[in-house]
């Protein structure tokens, strides 16, 4: 099977583009190597050092999200993680997301629907964990678990998860036109990397709370898989809120983007501090004199 070429390999590592992660860039799933460094040619050592300086570049932005959503500004950002198992969100979740100050961020992972959960619209329980204003919302798992899993094995009839392409798409421009920049991300992995990293978590003992052994069940729907995959990016790939494909076999470059991705969301906010709502020589005069 032909596979692209690790794109962007003449530019130099000093950050990855959104674009060069754009589905109409690197093209079908299938066709996309999944240890590819799309946008970035330097090393793994390399990549680490970038994390680090853009770690502080994201850590910055993300304060004046938060103090501004302490001050009034009502936008957020919601970051969604969409992969196979193994694919590497969790840990986009530590080391990303690690860098900023936990305040500012709001997480929720979203598995098999409670009862509760069934009783309502599908969105129901997704909008219940949006980001306040001033935050970065992270979704490990999210509203596409129901054009995917649901998909896969047949849960609900063919009619009603295609409709639900366009309701989400409906959704996400509400998001968008109430303040909510939309990044979303799928994580694209291998079955032989996927098969590598579930072997790990058999043969270490502080893995084995991470391994469930419905993991090589799913396996088999492989195929299936990436077929509901290809059809999510064909549907819910808008303008408003576009999809990025992150090849994931290697976790520091997929670190490395993810944390792109949100610095570019954050940069296009055109973001600034607050201004103060008191007296600032005022302030400082009494202070001196207490």
């Amino acid at each position: 099977m032909s596979k692209t070429k690790d794109l962007g390999s003449s530019k130099k590592p000093d950050r990855i583009r959104s674009s060069t992660l754009r589905p109409e860039t690197l093209g079908r799933l299938d066709t996309i190597d999944t240890r590819a460094k799309p946008g970035f040619d330097g090393s793994k050592s390399d990549g680490a050092k970038l994390l680090t300086k853009r770690g502080e570049r994201l850590a910055g932005l993300q304060e004046l999200l938060y103090a501004g959503g302490r001050s009034g500004d009502t936008r957020s950002v919601l970051l969604v993680l969409q992969g196979m198992d193994t694919s590497g969100k969790g840990g986009i979740v530590r080391h990303v997301m690690g860098m900023v100050d936990p305040q500012g961020v709001s997480h929720a992972s979203f598995g098999k629907p409670t009862d509760e959960e069934l009783e309502h619209d599908f969105l129901w329980r997704i909008k219940k964990k949006l980001p306040d204003p001033g935050q970065i919302g992270v979704f490990d798992r999210s509203h596409y678990e129901d054009v995917l899993v649901v998909r896969v094995h047949d849960l609900v009839p063919m009619p009603v998860w295609q409709k639900r392409y366009e309701e989400i798409n409906a959704f996400e421009r509400e998001l968008v036109d109430a303040g909510t920049t939309v990044v979303k991300a799928m994580l694209h992995i291998s079955p032989d990397a996927q098969r590598e990293r579930l072997a790990k978590r058999l043969d270490r003992p502080d893995k084995y709370w991470k391994f469930n052994p419905a993991d090589i069940d799913e396996r088999a729907y492989w195929s299936g898989y990436q077929e509901a995959y290809q059809a999510m990016l064909e549907e819910t790939d808008t303008d408003v809120a576009p999809w990025h494909v992150v090849p994931a076999d290697r976790k520091w470059y997929a670190r490395l983007a993810i944390t792109e991705l949100v610095i570019d969301a954050l940069e296009a906010m055109d973001l600034g501090w607050p201004d103060p709502d008191f007296d600032v020589e005022h302030e400082k005069k009494r202070l001196a004199e207490s």
